[in-house]
Parts: C-alpha cells; sequence; structure tokens
C-alpha cells in the first residue's frame, strides 16, 4: 500500500509538472515558429503576401504603424479593387468603437459605469432570473462579465428583410447565428466571469438611444465619427453612398450578399483603413494630453478603457470595450480587437499605446485571416503570444497534456511493475 501511495504521489507530481509546463511552453510560444525571421516591416509583408498567395481572399487591407505613423500600407482584392478609403464592414471590431462612444456619455456625466442598466432604460428590460438583475452594471455590459448567455453571434438579415427593432432582437434575435437561442438574459451570476456576449452591446446601443435621444448612428456620427474626422465611418450604410464598399465573399471565392444588423453596436460598423488609422492613434500615449484622445475623451478615460476588468484562466483578457492581447515591456497591454463574421469577414487591430507600434488589417472572403496574421505580427514584434494565438494553440496544448499525462501513467505503471518483478526474483 505504502509503495502504491508513492507510485501516486510521484506520477501525480509528475501530471502537475508536465501541465505547468505544457501551459507556459504555449502561452510563451516555446514550440512557435515566428511568421519570418526579417525584422524589417518589409519582411513581414513578404510572408503576409505569402499567407494571401496560398489561401482565398476576396478583399484585403492592411496598415502597419510605426511610433503611431503609418509605415505601410498593403492591398489585395480578387474584384474591385480596394483602397484606403475603401469601406469595410467590420464585425465584431464594431464593439471596440461602440465602447468609446459609452465611455463619452460616462465623462459627460450622463451614465454611471457601476450604475444598474436598467436604470436608463424605459424601452426594454432584462427577463427576470434567479440572479439580482441590478447587478448587471455597464462596465460589466463592456466587459463581458454582466453573467449575459446569450452567446450572440448575429447572422444579420438579407435584402429585403426589414431588420427587427432594438427591443424585438433583444427578446429574441429572429437573426442568431445558428444553435443560439437569441435571448437576451442573465444566466450565470453578473460579475463571477468571463462570457462574451454580443447581446450586451445591443443593450449598450439601446442605452445609448435612451440617454442621448438620438438613433445609435446618428450619436456615433456627430459625437464620435465627426469630431475625429473619421469621414467614411457609419453605423448604418445606404446604398446610394458615394464611398466604395468593399465587395463581399464566401470562402469559395463566389460572391455572398450585403447582410444588415439590428446589432449595430456589436457588428455592423462601416469604416476604412484611413479612418481606423485615425481611430489608432487616439490611444497612443502622448507628450501632451491633446494627443491622447484627440479631445473626444479625456487621457484618463483612455486609460480606463484598458484597464483589467475581465479574465480568464488568470489572465487579465478584457478593459471596457477592448481586448487585452498581451503585456507590454511596461507593464501596460497591447489592446484592440477582432471582428467575424459569416460569410466571411475577419478584421483585427493590434495597438501598443506605448510604443505607437500596430497593425490594422480588414478583410472578406477568408474567415481567420486576419486574425491570424495580426496575432503574427505580435509574435513577431514582441516575442509574445498573444491572446488569440494562445487560443488557436489551445487544442494542442490540451492534446499535449493529455499525451504526457498518459505517458507518465504508463511509463509509472511499468516501472512498478518492473520493480515488483525484481523484488520477487530477489526473494
Amino acid at each position: 500500500m505504502k509503495r502504491f501511495l508513492k507510485y501516486f504521489l510521484i506520477a501525480t507530481l509528475l501530471v502537475i509538472s508536465w501541465t505547468v509546463v505544457s501551459f507556459f511552453s504555449t502561452k510563451n510560444g516555446w514550440m512557435h515558429e515566428s511568421i519570418t525571421q526579417q525584422k524589417t516591416s518589409k519582411g513581414y509583408i513578404q510572408a503576409v503576401k505569402e499567407k494571401i498567395d496560398e489561401q482565398f481572399v476576396g478583399n484585403f487591407a492592411l496598415a502597419i504603424m510605426n511610433n503611431g505613423v503609418i509605415e505601410s500600407e498593403v492591398f489585395d482584392s480578387k474584384g474591385k479593387v480596394v483602397d484606403r478609403n475603401t469601406v469595410f464592414q467590420v464585425a465584431s471590431l464594431s464593439k471596440w468603437v461602440s465602447a468609446f462612444g459609452v465611455m463619452k456619455l460616462v465623462e459627460q456625466g450622463k451614465l454611471d459605469l457601476d450604475a444598474p442598466v436598467g436604470k436608463y432604460l424605459t424601452r426594454w428590460q432584462l427577463p427576470p432570473s434567479e440572479f439580482n438583475n441590478d447587478d448587471v452594471t455597464i462596465r460589466r455590459l463592456m466587459s463581458h462579465t454582466a453573467g449575459l448567455t446569450d452567446g450572440l453571434g448575429y447572422s444579420g438579415f438579407k435584402p429585403g428583410v426589414p431588420a427587427q427593432s432594438i427591443e424585438a432582437s433583444l427578446t429574441k434575435a429572429s437573426d442568431a447565428d445558428e444553435g443560439i437561442s437569441g435571448s437576451v438574459h442573465v444566466g450565470i451570476e453578473p460579475g463571477s466571469a468571463f462570457n462574451y456576449s454580443g447581446g450586451g452591446y445591443t443593450l449598450l446601443q439601446l442605452l445609448v438611444e435612451e440617454v442621448s435621444g438620438q438613433s445609435f448612428a446618428s450619436y456615433m456620427k456627430e459625437t464620435i465619427f465627426e469630431p475625429l474626422n473619421m469621414k467614411h465611418s457609419s453605423y448604418s450604410w445606404a446604398d446610394s453612398s458615394s464611398f466604395k464598399l468593399a465587395e463581399f465573399y464566401n470562402s469559395d471565392g463566389t460572391k455572398a450578399i450585403h447582410y444588415r444588423y439590428t446589432s449595430l453596436a456589436a457588428t455592423s460598423l462601416y469604416t476604412s483603413l484611413s479612418d481606423l488609422e485615425v481611430f489608432f492613434q487616439v490611444f497612443l500615449k502622448g507628450s501632451t494630453n491633446e494627443q491622447i484622445g484627440r479631445n473626444v475623451l479625456k487621457p484618463e478615460t483612455i486609460k480606463m478603457m484598458r484597464a483589467p476588468a475581465a479574465k480568464t484562466m488568470g489572465m487579465d483578457i478584457w478593459g471596457l470595450g477592448t481586448i487585452l492581447y498581451t503585456t507590454t515591456e511596461n507593464g501596460d497591454y497591447v489592446i484592440g480587437h477582432d471582428g467575424r463574421s459569416t460569410p466571411p469577414i475577419n478584421t483585427a487591430v493590434r495597438l501598443n499605446p506605448e510604443t505607437g507600434n500596430g497593425i490594422i488589417i480588414l478583410e472578406t472572403g477568408n474567415p481567420m485571416l486576419a486574425t491570424t496574421l495580426a496575432a503574427e505580427w505580435v509574435f513577431w514584434k514582441t516575442g509574445k503570444v498573444d491572446l488569440t494565438l494562445f487560443t488557436m494553440h489551445k487544442d494542442d496544448m490540451v492534446s499535449m497534456i493529455g499525451k504526457g499525462w498518459l505517458a507518465i501513467i504508463a511509463l509509472t505503471i511499468i516501472v512498478g511493475i518492473v520493480r515488483r518483478r525484481k523484488k520477487k526474483e530477489k526473494l
């Protein structure tokens, strides 16, 4: 019995050690190979072009920023030519920009981040739950910690199909992604865990309309886009617009239709590479306060947006509307957001506020290329694995842990059997 306990304890210690090593190996990229060994942006861009040639991409626009200044831009298209002013629908990247608009209302004293969201709503309320709905605050909605379990995911509405009202969508989104109920409700204790919620941002959209007295699109245009001179950006799209809209593609290379959304704040910002370059610069640390926030938000508000507000696996992963991809040398965060929808739209921004270095990628026709290339840029530039690259390798990590456990258990059993036989032979 003592021998069994001894082997059990040894095996347990080895299993724990192997799990820790596997986790940190993945987290630190010890077995990940950089997209290029060249140290210049030219080398990275060459690697990007090779990736584009290997797989289908409908439209592609990329900007590399160095010290807050545009260093390089890259464009590719299978149909109509795209440029820095071509408008893309950017999927969930919309949330980052929407959060910026919410924070303006906070600065103006019209919203309290820690007040119950229901305090400001008259047109719709969260349905009763086993939890206290008053714990669903604006801060928690922005950081996906409000306890909402909708799992949305919006597929949008086809041309000619009227979009739902916000209230109807919150009650049950008829354009919810397949397999999702589409009901926005509190399913876990608010503040207890991170749980990504598209419905939470649709609720914030309603909040902005109620507090501002304007449509969400009008509020964002007048309060954010016009002051920042983001002249190609809007949460609504008119087919008569004089701006050029990037064509939509399916993964097989066929043309896709243009879906419209009720969930504007969550998934339906229209913007261009040139406008996102401006938005990028809003978050940089400058020598004067005027350089931060471009006089639209105060420096302390900008800093608040990237303060950790949600964790997973012990890692800080979310601020107020922005993803915290990895830490910087001085303990700040590489921030930004990704967007992904079907038909494939994939967008990504990575931004180091300290150095002004970053990348912006907008593309259609490929479900993960922008996210992959942005994560690869972080690893290439900093040697760190960002949140999305870690997620991409998570299945490999779990497989490595499982194989290690099996090997340790098998080896422990074999050693135990061999030693027992030797002891019998001596007797």
